[in-house]
């Protein structure tokens, strides 16, 4: 791999790894297997230390997963508070090997006697709990690993959390961090319940747990049956040499901590932990996916540290996903909405993970070149983390007589079109966007969708409308009237006044998920975000060179030219122009007025970590007459540098003369002051797990 098919691949995986998160953190939709997401995390980490030039600050292997929501209405979502200490994330593998690794890197770093403290690994979401004079006050989602939702209402109404400390000698304030879980019973009652309301079904117990716990109403909240296991102080309490010290002072308090964990002082009685809980985890009635290995001796802990996105002292080790074996019926050549052609096996049905699996994909040509299918072959199924299923592989001994491999089409099997495999891509793709049916149909159906544009049309009406010849393209829904709309079968008035009136709702979509509604291939919902907000407009996102659009945070090199290749085409910019003229909103809605002009003509490069997220400084700043960028430059005013600015900001700043601002001396030049307390140099400094 050369420098510039690594810095491609580099900006690609960053791009796929980015929304994943948002899928798997804000929606509650992951779109990938934990495991196919640590590999792909893994094979980044390996490049960024390869090509150490091409390193981020804001690259997903520096910086943890949020889960914060953004408002969508005054008034509505939740407030949002900085953690005392970031709630970082743990390294994981899934090799014994590897454990063994840490294990000896430990013993190579010390040289005092220490043990390990073996743990089970929940597979739920993430909770920061607060008690002050015994009474819960706060309680925090993990959010972006500095500043989380604050859900304390939803959380008194977990069965399992007390409002009141019980027992003696708590302090008169501390955290303590766990997982809140929905037991598989409530699980399923939850998606029987939805099944029969023909709401959409949630993935796994973890997606449920976690949007359950962002619901507003809190009595609904009390419905679910979540329950929550606790495993972390991180406040640094006297009189408690070691974690397991301070987990049984906690169950002493009446807290609900983790009571699986075993103290181990060798990696064979680690591997014995492990491979016990490998079995007997699946008679436990909530989900793990895991062991958590700390080293239990808490001064210890403090010596080794933190690197910038997990502890030093604590690794996860992960189950693999369970398997199942089967043989593969057919195989089926699938076109999803950006024309990537996807083949799909169909399987004898096995039972996994709870549910009956008859499909399996399996991804690309590659992938099918790698596993050496043949037609016929009885194939492993993962369906790793309730996900997905996937084939990893194939029982050769089982293989029939003069089985012959697939050929992976070189037409689309939608429209004829021949394919094509732009370069640096794994997949094949049909070229023909503006007249393969299938692309077409599933445009319009992402287009309707709820994160998008929200409107009250599915997979079924979709396809009722296009056979119908009614609509073709998104902007084609805007000009649909009640007699062509009676004609769908099974609609009635009611059902198309409902639908006109979703139309007419969506008009007023802000124009950031009018972005991603408009499929730009690998823009995201953050990105669309991102993208909007930085630019304002679609006419200035159109006329942005790959330049100014590689300015944006978090835009790479892979995004920036899908961009750039999305305008230059004449259908996507007559698309454009009719979904503008029927109303559309492509551009950001003004806001209430400039606060003043004390930063008038100045301009901020941001880093670091603040009292509140960087979103609301950046805004702070826009208010005040300022303008941002993402990198420092000669034209750059001001860094402001809040705890752990990227270093390579710093440097530059040096270089350039730059002068640095911290977070004090920015509020004052605003005209504003923050309670010392709430700035985090008024904080203790370490940061500590989850």
């Amino acid at each position: 791999m050369d420098y510039t098919q690594a810095k491609h691949r580099i900006e690609q995986l960053r791009a796929v790894l980015r929304e994943s998160n948002h899928k798997y953190y804000v929606e509650n939709a992951p779109v990938m297997s934990d495991y196919e997401y640590d590999l792909l995390m893994h094979e980044l980490e390996a490049l960024e230390a390869q090509y150490p030039e091409y390193g981020s600050e804001d690259s997903p292997t520096r910086r943890v997963g949020s889960d914060l929501e953004e408002k969508r209405e005054e008034g509505s979502g939740f407030a949002k508070y900085p953690h005392r200490y970031p709630m970082l994330s743990l390294s994981n593998t899934y090799s014994i090997g590897e454990v063994e690794e840490f294990a000896e890197r430990a013993a190579k770093a010390l040289d005092t006697p220490f043990t390990y403290s073996c743990e089970l690994k929940f597979d739920g979401t993430a909770i920061c709990l607060t008690y002050r004079d015994g009474a819960l006050v706060r309680a925090l989602t993990r959010g972006d690993g500095v500043t989380g939702d604050d859900v304390t209402e939803n959380a008194r109404r977990i069965g399992n959390i007390p409002h009141r400390l019980t027992g003696s000698g708590w302090p008169q304030e501390f955290e303590i961090r766990g997982e809140v879980l929905m037991p598989f019973e409530s699980f399923e009652s939850l998606n029987h319940e939805r099944e029969v309301s023909e709401e959409p079904l949630f993935a796994n117990p973890r997606n449920a747990a976690s949007g359950s716990l962002k619901l507003q109403d809190s009595e609904e909240v009390a419905r679910r049956g979540l329950m929550c296991t606790l495993y972390h102080i991180p406040s640094p309490l006297e009189g408690y040499p070691t974690h397991d010290a301070l987990l049984e002072a906690a169950k002493s308090w009446g807290l609900p901590v983790s009571q699986e964990r075993r103290i181990c002082r060798s990696i064979q009685e680690i591997e014995d932990y492990i491979s016990q809980w490998d079995s007997a985890r699946k008679e436990l009635p909530y989900a793990t996916d895991g062991v958590v290995i700390k080293i239990n001796e808490i001064p210890i802990q403090r010596q080794l540290g933190y690197t910038a996105k997990s502890p030093r002292w604590a690794v996860a080790y992960k189950y693999k996903a369970e398997q199942a074996l089967t043989p593969i019926l057919s195989i089926d050549y699938q076109v999803g909405r950006t024309g990537a052609v996807t083949p799909v096996a169909n399987l004898e049905p096995v039972f996994i993970s709870g549910t009956m699996v008859k499909r399996a994909t399996l991804v690309n040509e590659d992938q099918i070149r790698s596993l050496d299918i043949h037609h016929g072959d009885w194939v492993y199924v993962e369906k790793g983390g309730e996900i997905i299923p996937k084939i990893t592989g194939v029982e050769l001994s089982k293989r029939p007589e003069g089985a012959l491999k697939p050929h992976f089409p070189t037409q689309c099997p939608d429209c004829g079109s021949a394919l094509v495999k732009p370069e640096g891509e794994a997949r094949w793709f049909c070229p023909n966007g503006t007249g393969c049916p299938t692309q077409l149909k599933g445009r319009i159906l992402h287009f309707v969708s709820r994160k998008a544009m929200n409107i009250l049309a599915g997979e079924a009406t979709i396809e009722q409308l296009y056979k119908l010849d009614l609509v073709h393209t998104p902007a084609d829904l805007y000009h649909l009237q009640m007699p062509q709309l009676l004609q769908l079968e099974g609609w009635k008035e009611r059902s198309a006044r409902r639908f006109l009136q979703s139309l007419s709702q969506s008009k007023s979509v802000p124009f950031e998920r009018v972005l991603f509604a408009v499929g730009i291939r690998y823009v995201g919902e953050s990105t669309a975000r991102d993208l909007a907000r930085h630019f304002g407009s679609l006419e200035a996102l159109q006329a942005a060179t790959r330049e100014e659009l590689l300015s944006v945070e978090e835009v790479g090199e892979v995004i920036a030219d899908s961009v750039l290749a999305f305008f230059q085409k004449e259908e996507n910019l007559l698309e454009m122009n009719r979904l503008k003229e029927a109303g559309l909103q492509f551009s950001l809605k003004e806001s209430p007025g400039q606060v003043s002009a004390a930063l008038e003509g100045k301009t901020f490069v941001v880093s670091g970590v603040f009292s509140v997220s960087r979103d609301q400084i950046k805004a702070l700043i826009e208010a005040h007459g300022g303008k941002n960028s993402s990198s420092v430059s000669g034209k750059t005013s001001y860094l402001l540098a809040g705890s752990k600015p990227g270093p390579d900001k710093v440097k530059k700043a040096a270089e350039l003369g730059v002068e640095v601002l911290d977070e004090a001396s920015f509020r004052e030049m605003i005209g504003e002051t923050l309670p010392a307390e709430d700035l985090f140099g008024g904080m203790l400094p370490e940061p500590t797990l989850f």
